[in-house]
């Protein structure tokens, strides 16, 4: 029956329909891309399946791959699923205590290594167990595993049927990247996979003529499911990115119609361009009729995004005037929200019906509340079945009545529009014994153009303070000139007591400390996916706090 269908299933169907067809593109330097059909794909996930098979693994066994995006990821996700297991992503730049964590708690029986970037991977690699059999991808680190993605699969018989999979078997466990604490191992069915897939086509109307460019972790839930599920099961094309160096080379050779980032990206855009082109030259052009289509065009195709039809941005909140910026260029952002716990599948904007700081409405068959103490939760075919081996933060997590706690605090206004307003755990204190919520503060920084990423803290201080990195067009100019760092500052001291004017008493910030380090992935300060770690960065620069107090300046450079 068509509604017991898993992903996998539809996967096997596009191979039918499509079969010599091009599906995944993928870069292996130096201008050559290599290409796989759907009848490839399936041809080499044979292989796979079959070389996992010879292992005699126990059945239903967790295994694990650590890789940036590239397609032997999707081919090694099919083989691990034709032989009827379960895989394990590992984000591609976590520590060695973190890799070693997931790889045990999750009980992992084998490890594919993939492309990698060396640097990091020498710290990750040390978190593997001798004792744990590794496979290489194509393109990984030289040495990376104790057997070749060739030798695999050229020494064991491929698969001649796959296994059969149902909706309510756990296809796969998504380690949280968590600002705090260990990751906890979300156990994700086929069901939440295949509903939430075939209800986000259904609303943007994705079909086989699609094509996306994927680069976003896809170790994290929302890319495997806008990445890897949704192509399994319209058909659409999939392209690989190369490199940070590459990208917009890639986004030219995919030409995608559907296009996702995270604010952070978008802002890098938009800071390209008017490197390029000033702001107030673009704002002129845009403003006369004729040379307006031109320049849209322009800036669009040089940018990669001249096909996009939907264009989507999540992970954290962007600026109003960022999303206005975009629409007259003629590209509609549309928010998202999610989260790993029920696969992403919560909220999103509509067109025609956006609203500035809100992140959209509830799919159609996701229910979505209030609680009294304000945090949002929702109740959403994209459920998890729960963590692994920790019934008692599932029983947290899951309410009687089957909605998800997702920790965030929110309201939701006449149209459905849910707006988030802070995370119910980041409140802080300051010593006059008021209550502080960080997030929608920091919301209102990082509308403004000059920065990047902000951070609110202020535990135990008579007021609050934010942290600020400059987003990367400034940031390079204030590295330079005495001169240009004085406007920067004051453009964000006007912008500081804009924003303080708006605030409780309690809550106006005393100070924008500007900091010149990088917050990355790489070194622990933002997540995978671009969110910021708030006790690393307090913990970081804790000792510098009180200095910043008593030079009493509205804003203070540190490390320039």
């Amino acid at each position: 029956m068509a509604d017991e269908k898993t992903v996998l299933d539809y996967f096997l169907a596009n191979v039918e329909k499509h079969g010599d067809r091009i599906w995944m593109t993928q870069p292996m330097g130096k201008d050559v891309v290599k290409t796989f059909t759907f009848k490839e794909t399936l041809a080499e996930a044979k292989k796979v399946a079959g070389y996992i098979n010879s292992l005699d693994l126990p059945e239903k066994s967790q295994i694990a791959i650590c890789s940036k995006n590239c397609a032997w990821w999707v081919i090694a996700d099919l083989g691990i699923w034709m032989s009827g297991h379960v895989s394990v992503p590992v984000f591609p730049t976590l520590t060695a205590d973190t890799t070693s964590f997931t790889l045990e708690h999750s009980e992992a029986k084998l490890l594919f290594v993939g492309k990698l970037d060396e640097k990091p991977w020498l710290e990750q690699k040390k978190g593997i167990p001798d004792s744990m059999p590794t496979v290489s991808f194509p393109l990984s680190p030289k040495d990376s595993a104790k057997t070749t993605w060739e030798e695999a699969i050229s020494g064991a018989s491929p698969i001649e049927t796959p296994a059969t999979r149902t909706l309510d078997e756990m296809a796969t466990i998504i380690y949280t990247s968590g600002s705090t604490g260990k990751p906890k191992g979300v156990m994700t069915s086929f069901r939440a996979m295949t509903i939430s897939t075939i209800g986000m086509c259904k609303l943007l109307k994705v079909t086989d003529k699609d094509r996306y460019l994927s680069y976003l972790p896809v170790s994290h839930g929302m890319e495997r499911w806008i990445g890897e599920c949704i192509p399994m099961y319209s058909g659409e094309g999939i392209w690989f990115a190369e490199s940070l160096a590459t990208f917009v080379a890639d986004l030219n050779r995919c030409r995608p119609t559907l296009f996702l980032s995270v604010p952070r990206l978008w802002t890098k855009f938009q800071a390209g361009v008017f490197t390029k082109m000033s702001e107030s030259k673009l704002d002129t052009l845009l403003m006369i009729p004729l040379i307006s289509t031109l320049v849209k065009k322009k800036i669009l195709k040089g940018l990669g995004l001249d096909k996009v039809r939907i264009a989507g941005s999540g992970s954290a909140p962007i600026p109003g005037s960022l999303l206005d910026w975009y629409r007259r260029l003629g590209l509609n952002l549309q928010e998202g929200y999610g989260m790993t716990e029920n696969f992403n599948y919560s909220h999103m904007s509509r067109l025609g019906r956006t609203r500035p700081g809100y992140v959209g409405e509830a799919y159609d068959d996701v229910e979505c509340r209030i609680a009294e103490d304000g945090e949002i939760q929702v109740k959403t075919p994209g459920k998890m079945m729960g963590y692994y081996k920790n019934e008692e933060a599932t029983k947290e997590s899951l309410t009687d009545d089957g909605y998800v706690r997702t920790g965030d605090k929110g309201e939701i206004d006449s149209m459905g529009r849910l707006k988030i307003t802070g995370r119910t755990k980041e409140i802080f204190k300051t010593s006059k014994g008021k209550y502080v919520a960080p997030a929608p503060i920091e919301n209102e920084f990082v509308r403004h153009n000059l920065i990047e990423l902000a951070m609110v803290s202020g535990r135990g201080q008579p007021q609050p303070y934010a942290i600020i990195q400059l987003s990367e067009g400034p940031k390079g100019t204030a590295s330079k000139s005495e001169e240009e760092r004085t406007k920067i500052a004051a453009e964000l001291e006007k912008h500081l007591a804009s924003v303080n004017g708006t605030l409780e008493a309690h809550e106006k910030l005393s100070f924008l400390a500007i900091i010149k380090e990088d917050w990355l992935p790489e070194n622990g300060f933002l997540t995978p996916t671009q969110k910021i770690k708030r006790a690393v960065i307090e913990d970081s620069y804790e000792k510098h706090v009180e200095g910043w107090y008593g030079a009493k300046k509205k804003v203070v450079w540190y490390g320039w």
